[in-house]
């Protein structure tokens, strides 16, 4: 960790009878250019304001209140004694409630990860639980709190960090059996065998660091060439078109004789993506 990351929690990993002293710390991070919104007249900043709907006056802060509408146009408010009788006690403990294989949490769940990093007294254990979890392949669901909400999270180790990674609750998916989606269309056995060639060529070991923002690395340019006065340059995009279905053996076989990156934009259209007609 640098000297400007810090901890954002700090508590015990609860597994069994053994309690761990951890802190948190983001194991992500945001990386967006800073950008700033401006009248286009004069390019005076625009200050965001709380304006009443019934007045069009703006509303100080402390006068603000919370409700839910229950109905159109009646609200029930919430006070500060509802938010506290609705927080969670626990709130200084992760607790390992069950210990499964890593496929058995679906990946829709993963939300945001974490490092946990041990106290100075708590490294031998820490250590501990890190060689269980690496020696049985195993996974522990967890539930902790954080700012005040309730999680649920899995632990799971990577190299030489225990990695928590707050999931989603099973309520919080939303169904897709509703989103039409097509059953078995027609799809002859060559068509099909085609596109398992397709997939096994497109098969490889997935490095992440290879893959590199390149919105923010073309706008960051862009910024340092506006400022240097510099003309910015037009990149030409690729127009891609979904693929008709006369031609998808031909697509196919051509994705399957051609180099690997132009075969991974052919293949977009069996995902329902785009390619060349």
């Amino acid at each position: 960790m640098s000297e400007k990351t810090k901890s954002i929690w700090s508590g015990l990993i609860s597994f069994g009878l053994v309690n761990i002293p951890v802190e948190m710390f983001p194991a992500s991070k945001d990386t967006p250019i800073k950008l700033s919104y401006l009248h286009k007249k004069d390019l005076s900043p625009i200050r965001y304001a709380r304006i009443c709907l019934s007045n069009g006056e703006e509303v100080p802060y402390e006068e603000i209140v919370r409700g839910y509408e229950f109905q159109k146009g009646d609200y029930v408010i919430l006070d500060e004694k509802d938010f506290q009788k609705a927080r969670p006690s626990g709130d200084q403990n992760i607790e390992v409630l069950l210990l499964v294989n890593n496929n058995e949490v679906d990946i829709k769940l993963y939300d945001k990860p974490y490092y946990l990093v041990p106290a100075k007294q708590g490294r031998k254990a820490y250590v501990l639980l890190r060689e269980a979890l690496s020696k049985t392949g195993k996974i522990a669901v967890t539930r902790f709190v954080l700012k005040t909400r309730e999680h649920m999270g899995v632990l799971k180790t990577e190299g030489d960090v225990i990695l928590l990674n707050r999931i989603r609750y099973y309520s919080q998916i939303r169904d897709y059996s509703e989103l039409g989606l097509p059953k078995r269309e027609a799809v002859t056995e060559k068509e099909l065998k085609l596109a398992v060639e397709l997939v096994e060529k497109l098969s490889g070991k997935f490095v992440p660091r290879d893959y590199k923002d390149t919105y923010n690395e073309v706008l960051n340019q862009a910024v340092k060439n506006k400022i240097s006065g510099k003309k910015v340059s037009h990149i030409d995009k690729e127009i891609l078109y979904p693929t008709r279905v006369p031609d998808l053996m031909a697509k196919l076989r051509a994705s399957l004789g051609s180099p690997r990156q132009e075969a991974l934009r052919g293949g977009q259209a069996l995902q329902g993506g785009q390619a060349r007609p």
